[in-house]
């Protein structure tokens, strides 16, 4: 892989020449749509904007509920999720409810009252309509999905951060669906072990390679990300191993560009030209981490995250 890396200068804020702001300046999920179009998701409402997000049209409901207007509660959609346009024009929505994690950090545990339910809807009319809203996983989920993808024969894709007791740990299950988020299926969980409210397998990040391998990283904090591997566009992972990518605690997002190259942008193990850092643990987890965040790095791969 290529790298380029953002580095400290003198403690002042450095950025790439290349980087330029976006005008987007808010912290929704959002989808380009058809007609270049963005739609975002507010609360319980999609917006869309024209102009690049210097204004936005007025919201319109996703779940109107069996009554007026639905407090907010389990089930209703909010901003904590992955919005994904499918090639046959249907809106996916996929979200955790507002988590209520309350570790118990006499027993290293998630509280006995934690919630965090995954949930799915979908609209077939453009965003006018919302329809087929269903749970997908009842429990806690650790952090909202980072990627949802369609791959090439159609299957939309998107993943689940969860915690499991004695000992608390996170682990991952994968969701698919074979007719754009009507029904879904669960893979197999992703399970590292650890204990910790910050420890185990968390917060992935895939993509679809050329030949149709869907690719995971998974972070951790044993130094690098994790790998794991789909021949079936998700419904099972069964090769799950260290990377050769040495990452801090902190998540990684892939992404396909248009070019056909993939990008990851990620937080290195280390500052640029040193090698060590403060290292955590405790309640995060059981390993010494480091949690190095102050420099962002983004590399290139010409071969599917191979080199």
């Amino acid at each position: 892989m290529a790298e380029k890396s953002n580095q400290k200068t003198g403690g002042s804020r450095w950025l790439d020449p290349v980087c330029q702001p976006l005008s987007i300046n808010v912290r929704w999920p959002y989808v380009r749509l058809p007609d270049g179009g963005l739609m975002a998701v507010s609360g319980n409402a999609t917006v869309i904007s024209l102009d690049d997000a210097a204004s936005w049209q007025d919201p319109r409901p996703i779940f109107a509920g069996n009554g007026p207007s639905p407090s907010p509660g389990p089930g209703i959609p909010n901003n904590r999720g992955q919005l994904l346009y499918t090639s046959d024009g249907v809106l996916v929505y996929v979200w955790i409810d507002e988590r209520v994690l309350n570790w118990d950090a006499e027993q290293r545990e998630p509280g006995t009252d934690a919630t965090g339910d995954l949930w799915a809807i979908r609209s077939v009319d453009a965003g006018a309509t919302w329809i087929d809203r269903q749970r997908l996983f009842r429990g806690v989920c650790g952090h909202p999905p980072i990627n949802f993808i369609e791959t090439a024969n159609g299957r939309i894709v998107v993943t689940c951060q969860c915690y499991l007791r004695r000992p608390g740990r996170n682990v991952i299950r994968v969701y698919s669906s074979g007719d754009a988020g009507k029904s879904w299926r669960g893979s197999n969980i992703i399970d590292l072990g650890g204990h910790g409210h910050h420890d185990g397998a968390f917060e992935p990040t895939f993509v679809q390679r050329r030949d149709g391998t869907l690719w995971m990283l998974i972070r951790t904090n044993w130094d690098r990300f994790w790998e794991a591997f789909s021949h079936d566009n998700g419904l099972s992972w069964r090769t799950i191993r260290p990377s050769a990518i040495e990452a801090s605690s902190s998540p990684g997002y892939l992404l396909r560009l248009r070019s056909g190259r993939l990008l990851l942008a990620w937080n290195r193990l280390y500052p640029e030209g040193t090698n060590s850092y403060l290292r955590r643990s405790g309640q995060l987890s059981e390993d010494m981490a480091s949690w190095h965040r102050e420099e962002l790095s983004v590399s290139l791969s010409e071969d599917d995250g191979r080199r």
